[in-house]
């Protein structure tokens, strides 16, 4: 089945209330946090609250971890708690290097994080790796590091986020793009999803509940796009059985690309309602 990945909500490891929460939202991916939402006298207690709830089971997305980067005094202990307690997968942030993605071929699906100029400049090699499953944007700390400026069309970024596009799909992982800081511009946060979508990314990470809904409906397939797609595939199948090698559908011309194309909306659209059977199903 093909995995959904429009939403991948951040949740604080030192919120055990809001760990609980995330059990009952639909978000395609949960990541338990242990980086950069808890403060450092916090960390034993958010990495104890994580391996509870992986423990406790029941949870019916896939849920990582992220872990405190390498060279910091909590790595090692966090890496072995996620994978003693049965993470679906790491999360590691500021990875600039293939070498890193390496050292953490655990068996596990990693993610990395790419929030630095090296980063951006070694996503290939890093995508390349091969354990790493995706690639997540970092985008407040990769705006720190070239100095840019707020802009609304994230016009100081498209460069980098296009890069790690092309990265991740070059090497056939998962790009998502990077969260949007202000909860309370729903209007802004849409515009990104849509934006985030035209470059190419598969789904977005999110902070809050509230942007889960608008980022599965931006990242999705609708009910009329399978249906499109499904007329474009007979019309392809039609033709081919023919003997045509192209053929034409609503007056565009069609090719192998655009049926590739097409099995991949259904596919995608095909996972949804799956999902939401299950969702359903554990409800009752």
């Amino acid at each position: 089945m093909t995995e959904l990945f429009r939403s991948m909500l951040y949740v604080p490891g030192d919120k055990p209330r809001a760990i609980e929460k995330a059990r009952t939202l639909a978000a395609d991916a949960v990541i338990l946090d242990l980086e950069d939402a808890v403060a450092p006298e916090h960390k034993a207690e958010a990495r104890a609250n994580v391996r509870a709830a992986l423990l406790a089971g029941g949870w019916r997305v896939p849920v990582l971890v992220r872990v405190n980067g390498l060279g910091t005094r909590w790595e090692h202990e966090d890496r072995e708690m996620a994978l003693l307690s049965g993470a679906s997968g790491l999360v590691l942030p500021k990875v600039e290097d293939a070498r890193a993605a390496q050292e953490l071929s655990l068996g596990r699906p990693l993610w990395a994080m790419i929030e630095t100029p090296r980063g951006v400049l070694n996503a290939p090699a890093i995508a390349a790796v091969p354990g790493v499953v995706g690639l997540l944007v970092g985008a407040n700390d990769l705006a720190r590091a070239l100095r840019t400026r707020p802009h609304p069309q994230r016009l100081p970024l498209l460069h980098a986020l296009s890069a790690v596009v092309l990265a991740a799909r070059a090497h056939g992982k998962v790009p998502l793009d990077a969260v949007f800081n202000d909860v309370r511009d729903p209007a802004g946060f849409a515009h990104e999803c849509e934006e985030g979508h035209a470059l190419g990314f598969a789904g977005k990470t999110l902070i809050h509940p509230d942007q889960i809904a608008p980022a599965n409906a931006a990242y999705g397939v609708t009910d009329e796009q399978a249906q499109q797609a499904r007329a474009l595939l007979d019309a392809w199948e039609a033709g081919r059985a023919a003997g045509k090698s192209v053929v034409t559908f609503g007056g565009a011309l069609v090719e192998q690309m655009h049926a590739d194309e097409a099995q991949e909306v259904i596919a995608l659209w095909a996972a949804h309602q799956d999902s939401v059977i299950d969702s359903s199903d554990r409800a009752h």
